[in-house]
């Protein structure tokens, strides 16, 4: 059995005023790299594999398993076990029958760490009793993003582009053939995927940036990825085997940036933390710490990336 977070019930009084923003978990899980993979919960034969292609696999009760097939997904969840640590359930919409019947599956394995779909609001949240990556991808959880990101026990955010536009009665997340920006997110999209990383960072939570759907626009991906490590994303996720490694390789700084960084740090030592200048660009705290960021994520690339 898992050990679950939080025990008591949904009690919105727990979340009122300054302390919703408050309350931190000491040891929260995050993505042992920046390549979530999704993996239909009813497919078990795919787990390991996909684990062993990704950062983190998030085994999914919802889009991915036709209603029909969930409680075979749940069985399937249950009896085939992989690294708890690199995993991830996503579990269906607060206010479901699924929904609950997800969370006592989940209370029956080790795996720690939920993805809520349609996140909406905080008791929801709440209402996991586990750590849980809260998935903004409809309008009335768009508004509530800052309060669903300050709730205790939610550790990151994730945001999604396609659920979001239905929700809005409309048709597509982006820019069509033959329109200005093809390709690219619309303007609406495009807002909630920035307000999802501010709302994230202004609560030390980390954020996962949505999926590329088009498997094989390859530079569209690339362009997304740097796009997310530029805003400060710790994660994209992504559909397909082949898409992680273009996600890896987007999130490992470039030599020429990892050798600015270890100038910056060095510069930054000799100068006692003050303000200096480095090849005619102005080093102030703002920059150091741009230069921190880059030598992290040196320290977190894969070990097998280069496999």
């Amino acid at each position: 059995m898992t050990t679950m977070f939080f025990d008591g019930p949904a009690d919105n009084s727990l979340v009122s005023g300054s302390s919703l923003g408050d309350s931190q978990l000491s040891n929260a899980w995050l993505p042992a790299g920046p390549a979530l993979l999704f993996c239909p919960a009813d497919r078990p034969e795919r787990y390991q594999k996909a684990l062993d292609r990704a950062d983190v696999v998030i085994l999914d009760l919802e889009d991915a398993v036709s209603p029909e097939n969930r409680a075979a997904a749940r069985e399937a969840l249950i009896a085939n076990p992989i690294d708890p640590d690199r995993t991830i359930v996503r579990i269906n919409p607060a206010g479901t029958g699924d929904y609950r019947r997800d969370l006592a599956a989940v209370s029956e394995t080790n795996y720690r760490v939920v993805m809520q779909a349609k996140s909406e609001d905080v008791a929801s949240i709440l209402d996991t009793a586990f750590q849980t990556i809260a998935l903004i991808e409809t309008p009335l959880g768009a508004t509530r993003a800052n309060d669903i990101a300050a709730t205790s026990n939610c550790i990151g955010l994730m945001w999604g582009a396609e659920d979001l536009v239905a929700g809005l009665g409309g048709t597509s997340s982006r820019f069509g053939p033959g329109e200005p920006r093809a390709g690219e997110y619309r303007d609406v999209a495009a807002w909630v995927r920035s307000m999802v990383r501010i709302a994230a960072a202004a609560h030390g939570k980390f954020a996962v940036d949505s999926v590329h759907l088009d498997i094989d626009d390859v530079d569209g991906l690339v362009a997304e990825v740097r796009d997310a490590v530029a805003l400060g994303y710790t994660a994209t996720a992504c559909i397909h085997p082949s898409q992680v490694e273009h996600i890896r390789a987007g999130y490992q700084p470039s030599e020429e940036s990892i050798a600015w960084a270890r100038k910056v740090i060095d510069g930054s030592a000799e100068h006692g933390g003050g303000v200096f200048s480095l090849d005619g660009q102005m080093i102030d705290g703002p920059v150091l710490r741009q230069a921190e960021v880059v030598l992290s994520r040196v320290a977190e690339r894969p070990a097998d990336a280069d496999a």
